[in-house]
């Protein structure tokens, strides 16, 4: 086994694994800041809702970040692509719950499964196309 190459590559993995959970964590901080709901507090409450919808929301943000890693060469690169995923995830998230199905956010806190689903679904499709995307 060459040692060198083995430094080389796990880290270049730490540094990416790292980026890649400061992009999460900060996408996760500013989309709880966008939403009219308060994430913590209802998912410390027990609402499944807000937990399903939440975790949509971080699922599709993290696909679009996955294919990113895979298909960039730099970390300014990565950093590009990261903050575009950001912000189409969360322009999906206000198009639909202030245009698109404005009750949303209430049946949320009222801990309606149903409205979670569709705003998860809404939320993994998009990041799954935004992925797509990122490969051409």
């Amino acid at each position: 086994m060459d040692w060198f190459a083995f430094q080389t590559g796990a880290t270049a993995f730490v540094i990416a694994f790292a980026a890649a959970g400061v992009f999460t964590v900060a996408f996760k901080l500013i989309y709880q800041w966008v939403t009219p709901y308060h994430e913590r507090t209802l998912i410390r409450d027990g609402n499944p809702a807000a937990a399903i919808a939440l975790g949509g929301a971080l699922i599709g943000y993290v696909l679009p970040l996955a294919s990113a890693l895979s298909h960039t060469v730099s970390l300014m690169e990565f950093a590009a692509w990261a903050s575009l995923a950001g912000v189409i995830q969360i322009g999906v998230f206000v198009v639909i719950s202030r245009l698109a199905f404005r009750n949303l956010a209430t049946r949320i806190e009222a801990g309606e499964i149903a409205a979670a689903i569709y705003l998860a679904s809404i939320s993994i499709c998009v990041g799954l196309l935004n992925a797509a995307c990122m490969t051409t």
